[in-house]
């Protein structure tokens, strides 16, 4: 824009500017965008308020108040000891199974296991956030 300015200082007109000047100076916005055009309002949409989702929403959460904090919603996941409520990458998660079942493994599991920790805590240590 101010070499724009400069050249009208000058005294050239804008129909003697080369092509590309113009072009560059027909480019330039003044910030107003297009009308948005709303012609009715949009219609509302319909839920469904008893899908499997929302009507289990909350279920453990009286647990404590009427079993008398007896049964932790942590107790009644069911699958394997090292997976119940963790909370983590798949580094962690891998370590925390060898320390939980890692002596009781086939050997080949074993080995993979080791195999895929050692790439995990490099990679981990070479790239991303956790360096």
């Amino acid at each position: 824009m101010s070499m724009l300015g400069g050249l009208l200082k000058c005294g050239v007109p804008l129909c003697q500017l080369p092509g590309s000047l113009l072009r560059a100076a027909r480019s330039i916005s003044t910030g107003m965008g297009h009308r948005v055009r709303m012609h009715s309002i949009p219609e509302l949409k319909k839920v469904d308020r008893w899908t499997e989702k929302r009507s289990m929403f909350g279920v453990y959460d009286n647990i404590g108040i009427l079993g008398d904090f007896k049964a932790h919603p942590k107790d009644l996941m069911v699958g394997p000891s090292w997976l119940k409520a963790f909370q983590g990458n798949e580094l962690q998660r891998l370590i925390r199974k060898r320390k939980l079942v890692g002596e009781r493994m086939m050997t080949q599991d074993r080995l993979n296991l080791d195999k895929r920790i050692r790439y995990l805590y490099r990679h981990f240590n070479r790239v991303g956030k956790y360096r």
